[in-house]
């Protein structure tokens, strides 16, 4: 299988990368900046630098194409210390783009990595981080919209803890930790299985194992 990340020198990315790869799976990491190319190069796979702010559907539409990629994983994100605007640019606009491109491109499989809590936001709030949330739900409903096979995930907090394998899914799970590890786990479950096709959950660690914890989604 070939597959594009969209944020490809992001952490959840990266590991989930070297598992793909190490699974004789080609991965195409979407880079803005060109220093970031040998990250992704690092992690087993090969880089697309690309600016999703500066580009238009068609022009990643035809990247994809070339590459003959089968399914596609929005990973990207403004990150920390970045405005609001970009919140905007980079969390919505950015994953909507990814969206009409694979559309174009003939792409059905679509994988969206969001945050848990993104319909809670304060729509008279400017605060950077009800703008974030605000993004991230716009991007979630934008997707659900189309008639790409999309998978969304909303993982709880992140840490750095090494992968248990182990988690909790649900429409709603309560609030919640889980290693970046698990979720690029579950990104891989994912898009080599099909499973959870038009279907969107909270992720946190949990007694459950993931492939056992999709499959009942």
């Amino acid at each position: 299988m070939k597959i594009a990340i969209a944020g490809g020198h992001g952490q959840i990315a990266l590991l989930a990368t070297k598992l793909l790869t190490s699974s004789g799976h080609e991965v195409w990491g979407i880079v803005r900046n060109p220093a970031h190319a040998s990250e992704v190069e690092d992690a087993g796979g090969h880089a697309l630098v690309l600016d999703l702010e500066q580009s238009d559907s068609e022009k990643l539409a035809g990247e994809l194409a070339a590459k003959s990629i089968d399914a596609v994983v929005f990973a990207a994100g403004a990150g920390p210390g970045s405005s609001a605007e970009r919140k905007l640019t980079v969390d919505r606009d950015g994953a909507v783009l990814l969206a009409d491109a694979a559309w174009r491109a003939g792409i059905h499989r679509y994988v969206l990595v969001s945050a848990m809590g993104a319909d809670a936001f304060d729509p008279s709030s400017d605060d950077v981080f009800q703008v974030y949330l605000r993004a991230k739900s716009e991007a979630d409903a934008a997707v659900r919209a189309t008639d790409l096979d999309w998978t969304i995930v909303r993982p709880g907090g992140l840490t750095d803890d090494p992968a248990t394998g182990l988690v909790t899914l649900a429409d709603s799970t309560g609030r919640g930790s889980i290693p970046r590890a698990d979720v690029a786990w579950i990104l891989v479950h994912l898009l080599t299985t099909g499973d959870a096709v038009r279907k969107q959950f909270e992720a946190i660690s949990g007694t459950t194992p993931i492939a056992e914890a999709l499959r009942a989604l």
